[in-house]
């Protein structure tokens, strides 16, 4: 009997190198800001070809685990910022076909925690701009396109005021793909009035410190995204698109 054997995958070194090094700098060992050896340093310390230490360096810089100072060849651990996180995750979703649907249920477990948290957290700052958002919103409302993007920047004001990191960036790829096309509902809907109504009564709860009506008005308002995409006879199952810059 012959024996089906599958070819061995071995992975490319640079990868390898990459990883040592970020998990070196995940582990606390290389601290952000700490400079690096050169990469005739670090390929004598690995025992690789520097070939290979600037495809691993590559790597590294696309992920935000390296930087180099302008026009320097000085590299230094550094960390990640949200937004390349973010915009990788929301890359995978894209790839992965996810549908608008389970977007959805996402945004419906996190927007109404992050409203109560808003709510016990938030200060004199976040609730100014909460309302200038608002003030905004009253003069967009026949504007679809305003009205959408400052929707968005209504929910990112309730995240910040979350003081929760965490919450921040969970939310914040989920968010780049489920806020944009509700453009498509806001044209056809003329829906305005309703999201106004909800974002006053948010603001009103996050104001008073009450974080059940704050969670309350949230799961209400994120459940009318729903029903306005059904009602604009869009399809929640379709997968989502990589949205414009």
């Amino acid at each position: 009997m012959s024996l089906a054997l599958d070819p061995v995958q071995v992975e490319p070194a640079f990868r390898l190198v990459a990883r040592t090094i970020e998990d070196k700098i995940l582990a606390g060992e290389i601290a952000p800001g700490d400079l690096l050896p050169s990469e005739a340093g670090l390929a004598e310390k690995l025992g690789v070809n520097r070939s290979t230490i600037r495809e691993a360096i590559r790597v590294l810089e696309q992920n935000g685990f390296v930087r180099r100072e302008a026009g320097r060849k000085k590299l230094y651990a550094s960390i990640p910022q949200s937004g390349d996180i973010s915009r990788r995750l929301t890359a995978a979703m894209v790839l992965h076909q996810v549908t608008f649907e389970e977007l959805w249920e996402a945004m419906y477990a996190i927007e109404p925690a992050a409203a109560a948290s808003a709510a016990q957290r938030s200060d004199a700052a976040d609730l100014e701009d909460l309302e200038r958002n608002l003030e905004e919103t009253r003069k967009a409302l026949k504007d679809s396109t305003s009205l959408t993007a400052l929707d968005i920047e209504f929910h990112d004001l309730v995240a910040r005021a979350t003081r929760n990191r965490a919450i921040q960036m969970a939310r914040l790829p989920i968010s780049e793909l489920f806020y944009p096309p509700f453009l498509k509902v806001m044209s056809r809907l003329n829906a305005g009035e309703r999201l106004l109504v909800a974002h006053e009564a948010i603001f009103a709860a996050v104001r008073d410190h009450d974080e059940k009506r704050a969670r309350d008005w949230m799961e209400k308002h994120i459940l009318d995204f729903k029903r306005g995409y059904e009602l604009a006879n869009l399809d929640m199952a379709t997968p989502v698109d990589m949205p414009e810059k």
